[in-house]
Formats: structure tokens, C-alpha cells, sequence
């Protein structure tokens, strides 16, 4: 990571750039590194790019929800003295960005989602069974990306690590069930902010009928495809990721 963390009071975050921010929300298993490109890029056009670390495992148990991550957010929010952000969530940080928005509407710009979870739920929370089998768990890690090579060893070293921690494990399903009782169909027609919805057309993780449908429930959003693209397009296909992402912010005058 070529950016330092801060740490300031409870928070642990990336910062670059200056002017509006755009909040980064990484997923259950994404480190802030899966974004460098996305900080990069924007960090350099009128962009002030901010990754904090969520508290996934860090919360006590009875906190480890998706309501508590947004509420832990906003709290993030308030602390930086930010009026407006846009917020950008991959995964589980697809649906704490869309959830905070529920909650804080007036704190939300615009909002980007991709491979978000928040309407179904398939791989976030099962299959750790086997989890002490270093090649399942490599098989897992691998599903999430159209290119099984995207998955450096670096990766799956982290999730065998995550899942055979026990803690974390309980946390993880926590999580997983806590995504699946959030669901957000009933809330999304009433959220009437510009969102941005870029999926992969091979994500096996939330499938592509997912973004057919976030799309059709929310009220200002437009749905761009990647092909040959898993559940993290930001870092499978980066330079389409943030050539998509650069027009609609023109396009809608977003700054």
C-alpha cells in the first residue's frame, strides 16, 4: 500500500487528494488495497479519496451488524466534518453505503455499488466447513474473480487466516446472517439519490440478475456491465472500472 494510515481518536483510514470525498467501504474479506486504483485515479481530479478501516472484527459481537457499520460511518462522517460525501461500496460495503444512506440521506451526494450485497446473499457466509483445507479455501478465494490469477497468494493467504480465526469466523457468519435480515428491497424505492451501479457480468458472488434488480428498484440509478468480471470489478478491470465511474460523474455533474 503506497498510502499511510492514519489513525485519529477510534478511525483508521487512507486519505489523498482534495475536494469533495468519496467514501471507499471495503467488504468482509477486501482490503483497502483492492482500491489503489480507484484512490489513484480520483485523488487526482478534484477528489478527496477516504478508505477507513470498518470495525468488522473489532465490534462486539451484538454490534457486528450491517445497522451498526452504517451507524459507525456516519459517526466517521460527523468526526471529519463532511456536509455531503459520495460513498463507493464494494461487497458488504455495497450494503452498509446503501443502508447509511437509508438512514442519512442528507449526508449522501451520489452512491456507487458494485458486487454489493443489501437483496441476496450466496457465498458471504458458508462453505467454512472445510475450512482448515488450504485448496477449498483457495477455490473460494478464486470464485470471486473471473481470473483465478487475480487471486494472489497474498489473498487467499488472508482469508485461510480470517477463516481459522475463530473469532473472526463467528463475526464473518454474524455478518452473513445479519446481510441476509438487512435486506433492502422495501428501502430502495424510497432512496432517491444518483447511484451508479457497475457490476461484473461473471460475478458468481452476487450474480448479474442483482444489479438487474438494484437497478430496477432504485429510483435514480444506471447500471453499467464489465465483462470477463467477477465480484471485485475495481480490481479486476481498474481502468474500466474508473473510466465508468469518471463519465457518470461528469455526466451528472457530480464534483
Amino acid at each position: 500500500m503506497t498510502h499511510c494510515l492514519k489513525k485519529e481518536k477510534n478511525y483508521s483510514y487512507i486519505e489523498a487528494g482534495e475536494g469533495t470525498p468519496i467514501i471507499v467501504l471495503h467488504g468482509l474479506m477486501g482490503g483497502l488495497s483492492n482500491f489503489d486504483s480507484v484512490i489513484k485515479n480520483f485523488s487526482q481530479k478534484g477528489f478527496k479519496v477516504i478508505i477507513p478501516e470498518l470495525p468488522i472484527y473489532t465490534m462486539s459481537l451484538l454490534k457486528t451488524n450491517v445497522k451498526s457499520f452504517a451507524k459507525y460511518l456516519h459517526d466517521f462522517i460527523v468526526f471529519k466534518g463532511y456536509d455531503e460525501v459520495i460513498l463507493l461500496g464494494n461487497s458488504l460495503g455495497g450494503h452498509i453505503g446503501l443502508y447509511h444512506t437509508k438512514l442519512y440521506p442528507e449526508k449522501v451526494k451520489a452512491l456507487i455499488i458494485t458486487g454489493s450485497s443489501g437483496l441476496y446473499e450466496s457465498a458471504m457466509g458458508g462453505g467454512y466447513t472445510k475450512r482448515s483445507d488450504y485448496e477449498v479455501i483457495k477455490k473460494k478465494a478464486q470464485d470471486v474473480f473471473y481470473d483465478p490469477a487475480v487471486a494472489t497468494k497474498e489473498i487467499v493467504d488472508e482469508v485461510y487466516e480470517t477463516v481459522n480465526d475463530r473469532n473472526k469466523l463467528i463475526k464473518t457468519l454474524a455478518i452473513a446472517k445479519s446481510a441476509i435480515r438487512h435486506n433492502m428491497a422495501k428501502d430502495l424505492p424510497k432512496m432517491n439519490i444518483p447511484t451508479c451501479i457497475i457490476w461484473g457480468k461473471n460475478d458468481y458472488v452476487t450474480p448479474p440478475e442483482v444489479a438487474l434488480e438494484f437497478d430496477s428498484l432504485l429510483p435514480d440509478s444506471e447500471l453499467f456491465w464489465i465483462d470477463k468480471c467477477g465480484h471485485a470489478a475495481m480490481m479486476e478491470h481498474p481502468d474500466e472500472f474508473n473510466e465508468i465511474l469518471d463519465a457518470w460523474l461528469q455526466k451528472r455533474g457530480i464534483k
